[in-house]
Formats: C-alpha cells, sequence, structure tokens
C-alpha cells in the first residue's frame, strides 16, 4: 500500500468518469469495487466522489450542459504551477481543452490533448490532494498512456512534467518506458508504443488500473452487471491484468492487488 498527503509534480494524482448513466455507474462501482459515493455538488455540475471506506478514490459526473459524456476515464498530473505547465503543455505541440480554471477551495484544473492525441487533466491542488492511498484493493494501481507516436510522447511528459523515464522495452513487440518516482519510491505510470496494436481508428488514450484480489472474478463480476470485457484476464511480469468497460463503454484495468 502507498500512502501519501500530496503528490509530486509531474505525478498521476486523480481520476474521473465522465459517464452517461450517472444512476448506473454508482451502482455498477459499488458493486465491483464496493466503492460509496457521495451526493453530487451542484455548484460544480453535479461532479461527485466515489469513496472507500471513507477517502475518496476518484470522481464523476454526467452530461454538462449540452456537452453529452463520452463514457471516459481521465486521469490528472499533479502540477506545482498549473498556468506555467499549461503555457508549456501548448508550446509543446498540446491543444488546451479547459484553461486553468479554480474549482472551488479545492484547487485548480485544466485538460489538454497531448501532442500524440491522448486526453491528459493537470492538477494543482489547494485542499484536496486526490489519491492518498494507492496500490491495494479497490484503489488506484498503476496508471499508462498507450500511444502511436512513442518518441513524441516520451518527449513531452519529459519536457512538460519533468518525468525521469526509463526504457524498460525498446522492440517492435514490446517499446515501453516507465515513470520513475521523483522521491525514488518505484514506478508511477507507463508509456507503451500501441502502433502496432491499436485498431485503425480507436482514439489513443490514458488507462487508470484499479487493483483487485481476485482479477478473474472481477471480471466475471463485471460481466454479469452488463460491462465488456477487452483483454481476458492474462499473467504478465507485472502480475494479472484484464480489461474491461462498465456498461456505457468506459475502458478501465484491472491488476491483481500486491500481496
Amino acid at each position: 500500500m502507498t500512502s501519501r498527503s500530496s503528490a509530486l509534480h509531474g505525478v498521476p494524482c486523480w481520476a474521473d468518469l465522465w459517464t452517461s448513466d450517472v444512476a448506473g455507474s454508482r451502482a455498477f462501482y459499488r458493486q465491483v469495487f464496493g466503492w460509496e459515493s457521495e451526493d453530487p455538488n451542484p455548484e460544480f455540475g453535479g461532479y461527485f466522489m466515489f469513496t472507500r471506506q471513507g477517502v475518496p478514490v476518484a470522481g464523476a459526473m454526467g452530461d454538462m450542459g449540452d456537452m453529452r459524456a463520452n463514457d471516459t476515464w481521465k486521469i490528472y498530473l499533479a502540477s506545482d504551477d498549473i498556468s506555467k505547465s499549461v503555457e508549456s503543455a501548448e508550446g509543446a505541440g498540446a491543444q488546451v481543452v479547459v484553461p486553468a480554471t479554480e474549482v472551488g477551495d479545492a484547487g485548480h484544473q485544466a485538460v489538454i490533448v497531448d501532442p500524440t492525441g491522448a486526453e491528459i487533466g493537470i492538477w494543482q491542488a489547494k485542499e484536496f490532494p486526490g489519491f492518498t492511498v494507492l496500490n491495494e484493493p479497490a484503489s488506484p494501481d498503476w496508471f499508462e498512456i498507450l500511444t502511436r507516436d512513442y518518441r513524441g510522447a516520451v518527449d513531452f511528459y519529459r519536457s512538460v512534467f519533468g518525468w525521469d523515464l526509463q526504457a524498460v522495452g525498446d522492440t517492435d513487440e514490446f517499446r515501453y518506458s516507465v515513470l520513475r518516482d521523483p522521491a525514488g519510491e518505484g514506478e508511477l505510470a507507463g508509456i507503451m508504443d500501441a502502433a502496432g496494436f491499436l485498431p485503425p481508428g480507436e482514439p489513443v488514450r490514458w488507462n487508470v488500473y484499479w487493483a483487485v484480489d481476485d482479477v478473474d472474478a472481477v471480471v466475471q463480476k463485471v460481466t454479469a452487471l452488463g460491462g465488456g470485457v477487452v483483454a481476458e484476464p492474462v499473467d504478465t511480469p507485472y502480475g494479472r491484468l484484464a480489461g474491461v468497460t462498465d456498461p456505457s463503454g468506459a475502458q478501465f484495468k484491472l491488476r491483481k492487488a500486491p500481496s
């Protein structure tokens, strides 16, 4: 288990779901992960928190007026200076979707599309730090971008967010780099060259992995609740993994929780 009071600059610090079925998502994730869900906050467009043992573990919201939810999970990277991060990202070729915006006393957020086409959020905390518990069942366990422009992604996240990256594979079959923890306590996220396996037309994206005790059992539960399977459970050097969707189509990953 990893506990922290805040995230260092450039580190994944939060994830939220933009869902077309708020009530259905509340029920689905409660049954899959045992999460509770707080009441929507009308001040922030109905945004609400999923909690685990009383601790916020993810956010969610539904349609925003005429903007229909696209049923995706979005990852946020922590920033010490969000205005500078957005400016740097834009200068490196990113598209700014949501400029730096104050979110009450919680902090400031922005949303960009990186030069490889993947959407990513940026968060500068005030009172809300994002994740405080990771790497235990029903909490976030890993973050990863699947991109068709691997070199471009490596250059972008290294230059804009200061990522200290280490290549763990550099062949056409497996090209992957990991973000090393700035505090020196392991690895935090990955960049995968997905050019060889992403189907034509499928967007590049960030994935969030949730830790579970039994990947196969959770996959069965997901399908029983109307979700889908994108990648069947498989043993890997990084643990047993699977890819699934909720009933609205939002994709997420599962990984066997560390023992």
